[in-house]
């Protein structure tokens, strides 16, 4: 009810859906009206929901046959972490903060929302254009980043160093890559499902099986499960004999997508936001220009018009749900103390909230004719 109420409020505002989830969250959370006090087991179950999304966007997406496509977004995404380290090793020393404080807030910056990125790159039409091809393959890359980055984490926390754990994500990668280079040129692979023709039951359950079985193999490996299931999307999204899985899995993402935006609002302390309201207010503009500008200056550096650069910064300027992860593991394992995890975790729910209304900002310069190619 809570979320239908604000639904209607935000489409009379022309305002995106998500915010309706996280502003439910807070308001349902354990610091409003306590309805719900455990958003971790909201979280588990709303982790669901970016793997629909994103085995949707691999059902979608065209993997894309020009090397510039997979170039530039390697090239962006090595411009933006190494400004990433400037950056929170500047912001490090003005503060005195430790070098693990540093690499988190560098972390921090490293990664964006695919699932906030993605919504509005699809209200805008921009996904399957050259431009929304490259900002979603900096977004795969990202998820290809998390096994290291967790590894580094779990190493510095005192966990053994196992060298296979990286070894293996790496040999994963390459397969993936060999198995794209395979399926892109492939108009469709035809596999007969007779078994599934109007069994619609069975049709949800085989579809949910697919999604989440090669999740759950990403991550067992060391990869994101968000990767998995995008390359379940890619090789489902080749089968004629599977379809029907679009019409039978979308009202399963909705759902599972707005849990996982509730978590967010879950999450979001607001006894320690009023109490710390410059620290955490500054700190989210902090994070959304200086994101923005750094993605803006590595879309110029590789050619692009300043139009399509503000817009790409103002896509990629909140940080994501990964960094939730990061600094989760990070304060269970005592690299951050308490203060710098509440401001964190506030900073970026915050940003997630309020790049709906930068990135809606950045949407009014007109980039749709400048970014087909």
């Amino acid at each position: 009810m809570t979320i239908l109420g604000l639904m209607f409020l935000l489409k009379k505002l022309k305002q995106p859906y998500l915010i309706a989830y996280i502003i439910a969250g807070v308001l349902l959370g354990p610091y409003v009206f306590r309805i719900v006090d455990k958003p971790d087991e909201i979280e588990v179950i709303g982790e669901i929901g970016i793997l629909l999304l994103m085995f949707f966007i691999g059902m979608e997406i065209n993997i894309p046959n020009k090397r510039s496509l997979i170039i530039k977004p390697v090239m962006a995404q090595s411009i933006k972490v190494l400004l990433s380290f400037v950056f929170a090793y500047l912001l490090g020393r003005i503060l005195h903060l430790d070098y693990k404080s540093i690499l988190l807030i560098a972390i921090l910056f490293m990664f964006n929302s695919t699932a906030v990125v993605v919504d509005f790159m699809k209200r805008h039409g921009t996904l399957n254009t050259a431009f929304g091809i490259i900002i979603l393959n900096i977004l795969l890359l990202q998820d290809l980043l998390l096994a290291p980055v967790l590894t580094l984490l779990k190493f510095w926390s005192g966990e053994e160093f196992n060298i296979f754990n990286f070894v293996l994500p790496l040999a994963l990668c390459i397969g993936i890559f060999l198995i794209f280079r395979k399926v892109r040129n492939l108009r469709e692979i035809r596999i007969s499902s007779t078994f599934l023709e109007n069994d619609h039951d069975l049709q949800v359950f085989f579809g949910l099986f697919i999604c989440l079985g090669f999740g759950l193999i990403a991550e067992t490996i060391g990869l994101s499960a968000a990767l998995g299931s995008f390359i379940a999307g890619v090789l489902v999204g080749k089968i004629q004999a599977f379809h029907w899985l679009e019409n039978s899995l979308l009202p399963f993402k909705v759902f599972f997508i707005s849990l996982f935006f509730v978590s967010i609002g879950l999450r979001l302390d607001i006894n320690y936001l009023l109490s710390n309201y410059m620290l955490i207010g500054i700190g989210t503009l902090v994070v959304l220009i200086s994101n923005s500008i750094m993605s803006s200056v590595f879309f110029r550096i590789l050619n692009f018009s300043w139009k399509d650069s503000f817009y790409g910064g103002a896509l990629l300027s909140q940080t994501g749900e990964f960094g939730i992860l990061a600094l989760s593991i990070a304060y269970k394992s005592d690299m951050v103390g308490y203060d710098l995890y509440k401001a964190g975790l506030g900073i970026t729910c915050l940003s997630l909230l309020l790049s709906t209304f930068w990135i809606s900002c950045g949407a009014f310069v007109k980039i749709r004719k400048s970014v087909r190619s």
